[in-house]
């Protein structure tokens, strides 16, 4: 029996990677089920996660590893070990969890070792659990499908210092809501953007005071542009949010100094609650 086992272990190990029979985490974790992933001296192995991994558990102290990306793994032996790995090293990213069976590579030598591992859907598990936020991919996703859309009627627009905002769209999703947002600039001055601003502010108070100002942070922006000359369009993804009717949801836009130009525009909680779905 032991050398069946140690046969099939060599058999698969010509991709470096094996890959159980059974579906993991099926009946509870099993070791004998787990992807099996050896580990040569003085060699790194980098697992590359599909999204950026937020946990990352190793059972032995005689493996190093550390996150040179957010969505890369790197693992090795230490220097000083003297003998053999045998340990779990765990995976989570933000929708899921994998594990993997780490050997030493030193029965196999001679034989190629894969250094670069992508983490597969086969040798994961989905965290799907109610109420679990997006992963940053999915986000991505929906805002490219929204931006490729055509911009559509303007739902709340406004005009100051030769520029010109407008709300196109706002979409749900789950519990996100995604705010297409574009400007125009009038002028022939390049706009170099100092920040965005997103606040729930009174209506009767928004243009004298900040007091009653709940400022919110948003989960995702699709662009990262920090200027630009004639036209600019984002998207923007916010948890959901409520708020009474004497409220409103502000956009600010703010420019580096020294022009300084600033435009706020205003989305009422009609708006949000009249969202589209996205598909």
């Amino acid at each position: 029996m032991k050398k069946l086992i140690y046969f099939f272990a060599i058999l698969i190990m010509v991709s470096g990677h094996s890959y159980a029979q059974n579906t993991p985490f099926a009946d509870g974790v099993k070791r004998a089920a787990l992807p099996i992933v050896y580990l040569l001296d003085n060699v790194s192995v980098h697992f590359i996660s599909p999204e950026p991994i937020q946990y990352v558990d190793i059972s032995t102290k005689n493996i190093i590893g550390d996150i040179p990306l957010k969505n890369v793994l790197r693992i090795r032996a230490k220097d000083s070990l003297k003998t053999q790995v045998d340990a779990i090293v765990t995976i989570a990213g933000e929708k899921f969890i994998a594990q993997y069976h780490i050997i030493s590579a030193g029965i196999i030598t001679g034989r190629n070792v894969v250094t670069d591992i992508d983490i597969l859907p086969a040798d994961s598990r989905s965290l799907d659990i109610s109420g679990i936020e997006l992963s940053q991919p999915q986000l991505k996703n929906i805002a490219l499908n929204i931006f490729s859309a055509k911009r559509g009627h303007e739902i709340e627009h406004a005009t100051a210092f030769g520029l010109h905002s407008a709300v196109y769209h706002i979409y749900a999703v789950d519990d996100y809501f995604f705010i297409d947002l574009g400007y125009d600039n009038q002028t022939n001055l390049v706009y170099d953007i100092d920040q965005f601003r997103f606040t729930i502010d009174d209506k009767k108070v928004t243009k004298a005071s900040n007091v009653q100002s709940l400022e919110i942070k948003p989960e995702y922006v699709l662009f990262d542009n920090p200027s630009f000359k004639k036209y600019y369009r984002n998207i923007f993804v916010f948890r959901k949010v409520s708020f009474p009717g004497n409220k409103v949801f502000h956009v600010e836009l703010s420019e580096k100094q020294v022009s300084g130009r600033i435009i706020s525009t205003a989305v009422s909680y009609k708006d949000i609650l009249n969202a589209d779905i996205a598909r």
